[in-house]
């Protein structure tokens, strides 16, 4: 049975880091006593350590102990007898690149798929979906494949933003980029602003915070969903 929170970001305006989702964590991982957090993405180009370090803070209050994955001598052995994996954003590009040279992707997936809980903000819910092809990150490092976890049937992009029409700037809008991905593929995008995440309960996938999201399928009009929908329903 699956068991998923995955979030559009780890902070909102205003707030801690996780703290407008801590409630939800908390349930998430309510057996767990020990957390593995896989840093990779290196925000803003943070050290592991440095990264691991604000998580542990965040989480000292729910009494989740924190170690990062590469305190591990054998980060693959440390995955396969995980409680539960928190992977945060950042680089989407440097996350997947990490993850299959480390050899760990198809391993988190299994884990995944096996019922260990697991939390994703920005990248680390980008690699939920089947491709990372719709993120918003600059190539900074090339992985050996755009193939994520596909541990939820759609992709995502974190961050979703509206068009502006008052902007003066008029370049591409993240509608116009998604459009431009689909000219080429298939895979339909969940668009998530910023405070919103989806719940995955085995094949149940349900829209939590109190924006709507935007649903984007090849060939047809994008979609507002809103709060509480099931996108289970959209594969059914």
């Amino acid at each position: 049975m699956k068991n998923l929170i995955i979030a559009s970001t780890s902070t909102i305006y205003g707030s801690n880091y996780l703290e407008y989702i801590l409630k939800d964590v908390d349930l998430l991982f309510k057996s767990v006593k020990e957390l593995i957090f896989i840093p990779y993405a290196r925000p803003s180009g943070i050290t592991y350590t440095g990264y691991t370090a604000i998580v542990k803070n965040a989480l000292t209050q729910i009494d989740i102990e924190v170690k990062g994955i590469h305190e591990f001598d054998n980060p693959k052995d440390a995955l396969k007898i995980a409680q539960g994996v928190f992977v945060g954003g950042g680089n989407t590009f440097l996350l997947v690149n990490q993850l299959y040279e480390q050899g760990l992707m198809n391993i988190l997936k299994d884990r995944i798929e096996s019922g260990m809980p697991y939390l994703g903000t920005s990248a680390g819910s980008n690699i939920c979906g089947p491709t990372m092809q719709t993120t918003n990150d600059m190539p900074i490092v090339q992985p050996p494949s755009f193939r994520t976890m596909g541990v939820i049937p759609f992709n995502i992009n974190a961050h979703y933003l509206d068009s502006n029409l008052t902007s003066r700037h008029k370049g591409e809008t993240r509608e116009t980029r998604i459009r431009e991905y689909h000219f080429f593929n298939d895979i339909a995008v969940l668009g998530l602003r910023e405070g919103s995440w989806l719940e995955v309960k085995n094949n149940r996938i349900v829209l939590k915070g109190l924006l709507q999201a935007k649903w984007f399928v090849k060939n047809k009009k994008p979609e507002e969903l809103e709060p509480l929908i099931d996108l289970s329903s959209k594969f059914s």
